[in-house]
């Protein structure tokens, strides 16, 4: 039987990442695995125990910012505001983008596990966007012609075009503006009601006389 991580390693290995998240995503991918530790404050060799290479660190890295946004969108689905709970979570997606900029040089050294990765990353964000996307149409204050894959796309595309110093902010108020636009304004509202219930009338069996 395997024992379990000791707690003093287990609290390590987070350290690392944690650190590894900050120098990756302000060095890019030439930031040194020192720099890592010595933020971290762990030995170099510490370091190298939990991650034998460069890029199981960066893969270690990339899967648990992906992790930590489901979960985060899992908590957020009870906010009682949908679309703040939907921007929140968009704002935290541009913080892991900054970080996914600092780590693609080493992710695509190694092409199956970025290959492996992107997909599961994929996967886990599509279906967290459309959980809170969907909370949002339901409540009637979300355009409801807008996919989670839209969403995601949209987004990451505001991050890509823009590399320069600074551009995360930008980006941030860009966020804000996509999202604004994508708010159903009250005459939208009873306009698309008066619609439904037209739907509603004419669907509905005409009694006999």
């Amino acid at each position: 039987m395997a024992r379990k991580p000791r707690i003093d390693a287990v609290r390590n290995r987070e350290r690392v990442l944690e650190a590894a998240k900050a120098v990756f995503s302000a060095g890019g991918a030439d930031a040194s695995l020192e720099a890592v530790a010595r933020r971290a404050g762990v030995g170099i060799g510490t370091l190298y125990r939990h991650f034998p290479t460069r890029e199981a660190l960066y893969e270690a890295v990339y899967r648990r910012e992906v992790e930590h946004l489901g979960d985060l969108a899992d908590q957020l689905r009870n906010d009682p505001k949908p679309v703040d709970a939907l921007r929140r979570w968009l704002h935290s997606i541009v913080e892991f983008v900054a970080t996914k900029k600092g780590m693609s040089a080493a992710l695509a050294l190694a092409a199956h596990g970025s290959q492996e990765l992107n997909s599961y990353s994929r996967d886990r964000l599509t279906k967290a966007a459309g959980g809170l996307l969907d909370r949002a149409v339901a409540g009637g204050e979300i355009r409801a012609d807008v996919s989670p894959e839209d969403l995601i796309r949209a987004l990451v595309g505001m991050c890509l075009i823009h590399d320069q110093p600074g551009w995360q902010s930008t980006v941030l108020r860009l966020v804000d503006v996509f999202v604004d636009g994508l708010r159903v304004r009250q005459g939208r509202q009873a306009a698309a009601r008066s619609r439904q219930n037209t739907s509603k009338k004419s669907a509905a069996p005409k009694k006999k006389g």
